[in-house]
């Protein structure tokens, strides 16, 4: 058996590097060397942490499959990279069945408890507060990692449910080592982790010292409730001694989910949303994911334009990039949310015939100010702290996932004894409609707060296929950024003939409506950025975008190819 677990050429050293500017550096495509994917025969997983990676590739080694390779790099995650990986927290998972050519939707984002309300995170005076919704027990929605991987695994799978998570026991019981990137991100969170004893105990010595990289951290209480999801499936973490710690550990921070709140969660199957941008058909996330449906609505809408003839990151490209982006962030504002309890009018956002209105509202010379953009008129969230995984077996199924507990560890509370960290998610909903989320995301009355409701979210997992095969597999963290960086990775390979390292490393820009500014990285050109000012952008130098992994299967060679994003450090693409 051939392992290949290099890192793309000409990157290796700034994979490793925690400092922000060194990662903005790396984020320069203009003018650099050709960069080289990552390449297997056999299957390829790339995702943020390099441990939980060389699981999944010694569950495809092994055997398994994509999805069982998927499962266990979920589990292993929950472990390695505690600040997104989780237990306590949900997301979308899009899974190829090569054998059938159809692609699924799982969809197992957090619920709000049976006692929530529209007005709970409003004080006496009727504003928004972000302290209840983001840092208190009532942050917390009710998880659905455990029961999405338990639906995926028994409808796709071919391993045992115990088998998978084996990997992340062993990892919690025996410890991991602490990474550069782990140890600056506990240091980073410190005031916020310790504000919580059970969390205190588990992310800091007994002194309250700091873990240093080279240091073991063991998580044995997170261990003990992975050996009970392990014999006892998905009723060992919604029923029993752990749905009662979690029950009692939120509400006693504040917060309302009961053990009848985890009895009653469900993960389901939804029918993914689908378009095509220039012969390739993109598979993406449906509600109450916004990114599928804006992915598909933006693609539409510049596939209208000569996007590979203007070149990468020209003015012109970003330019009409942006006029579009502004125009789906507004729709989204309006009328995105969970389709169980809104008619979101999917089909009419990402019709080619609504396209065709968007780009009536384009003007090749100016930016349109945002004040002047209002959602469609049409008849009847996210944080940087998200992280993704692609993974494609040698029978050709895939997966794309996406998940999350929200803020860099959550809300910071830890379930006692449990060694589950607990999502802030209810922050994904609108508190108040008009007004901005953590990420500057406006909502309306279609992600108000319900009891039972799934909070609205920019999770954009995407299969890309060519001539009916799997092309492409990717996604990304960054919150409000996941749609806009997603769509670059696409746009970079289809538009720019990129390969997928060059097309996960080029300089990336977002613009979301509100506020109205362009966001971009170093990069991008002072001339570019000039032009851009003159047809009346504002221009913001941000911090660096997204995280992607995406793997791919080269349709000439039959070769895999993949990338891990050098944005961040610590991630890996790998295989055998």
């Amino acid at each position: 058996m051939k392992i290949f677990s290099y890192l793309p050429l000409g990157l290796a050293a700034l994979s490793l590097a925690a400092s922000p500017l060194l990662a903005q550096e790396a984020a320069i495509y203009s003018g650099m060397d050709r960069v080289h994917p990552v390449w297997a025969e056999n299957g390829l997983v790339a995702a943020q942490e390099q441990v939980a990676a060389e699981v999944g590739r010694d569950i495809l080694a092994q055997g398994g499959n994509a999805v069982d390779a998927g499962v266990a790099v979920a589990f292993a995650l929950a472990v390695t990279l505690p600040r997104a990986g989780n237990l306590g927290g949900g997301g979308f998972m899009l899974v190829h069945d090569a054998e059938t050519g159809e692609t699924h939707a799982i969809d197992y984002r957090e619920m709000a408890p049976a006692s929530a309300s529209r007005d709970m995170f409003l004080d006496a005076e009727g504003n928004a507060d972000s302290e209840l919704s983001r840092y208190s027990g009532a942050a917390s929605g009710v998880p659905g990692t455990v029961a999405g991987m338990k639906l995926v695994l028994d409808e796709f799978g071919s391993m045992e449910w115990a088998d998978v998570i084996a990997p992340a026991i062993k990892l919690a019981e025996e410890g991991i080592t602490v990474t550069p990137d782990l140890a600056d991100s506990l240091e980073a969170m410190q005031e916020r982790l310790t504000k919580y004893p059970t969390a205190a105990k588990i992310f800091y010595k007994e002194d309250g010292a700091l873990f240093r990289p080279g240091d073991t951290l063991v998580q044995a209480d997170l261990a003990q409730t992975l050996k009970t999801v392990a014999e006892e499936g998905p009723d060992g973490f919604y029923k029993g001694r752990i749905a009662e710690a979690i029950a009692k550990s939120v509400t006693d921070a504040g917060g309302q989910i009961t053990v009848e709140d985890m009895a009653n969660y469900k993960a389901v199957k939804r029918e993914p949303v689908k378009g095509t941008y220039r012969g390739y058909e993109i598979v993406s996330m449906p509600p109450p994911s916004s990114g599928g449906v804006h992915l598909i609505q933006i693609l539409n809408a510049l596939e209208g334009y000569p996007i590979g003839a203007l070149g990468a990151n020209s003015s012109e490209t970003i330019h009409l990039m942006a006029e579009a982006m502004k125009l789906a962030y507004a729709d989204r504002s309006e009328y995105l949310g969970d389709p169980d309890f809104v008619d979101v009018p999917v089909d009419v956002l990402t019709s080619k015939e609504y396209a065709e209105g968007m780009r009536d509202k384009i003007s090749a010379a100016f930016a349109t100010p945002s004040q002047q953009i209002k959602p469609a008129d049409l008849a009847p969230y996210e944080s940087d702290q998200t992280t993704h995984y692609s993974i494609i077996d040698k029978a050709g199924n895939a997966i794309s996932n996406t998940y999350t507990i929200n803020f860099s560890y959550g809300s910071g509370l830890v379930a006692d004894g449990t060694g589950v960290l607990m999502n802030n998610e209810m922050d994904d909903f609108s508190a108040k409609p008009g007004v901005p989320n953590a990420y500057g995301l406006i909502g309306g009355d279609a992600n108000a707060v319900e009891p039972g409701k799934r909070p609205l979210s920019s999770m954009t997992p995407t299969i890309v296929n060519k001539d009916g095969k799997v092309w492409l597999v990717t996604g990304s963290p960054g919150g409000a950024r996941i749609i806009t960086t997603v769509l670059q990775v696409i746009m970079n390979m289809i538009d720019h003939d990129m390969n997928v390292a060059e097309a996960s490393t080029a300089a990336r820009i977002h613009h979301q409506w509100l506020p109205d500014e362009l966001r971009i990285e170093e990069g991008i050109s002072l001339d570019t950025q000039r032009a851009l000012q003159a047809k009346g952008h504002t221009i913001s130098l941000d911090e660096v975008m997204g995280s992607t992994q995406s793997v791919m299967q080269d349709p000439e060679s039959g070769y895999l190819l993949g990338a891990s994003d050098p944005r961040r450090a610590g991630a890996a693409t790998v295989g055998y």
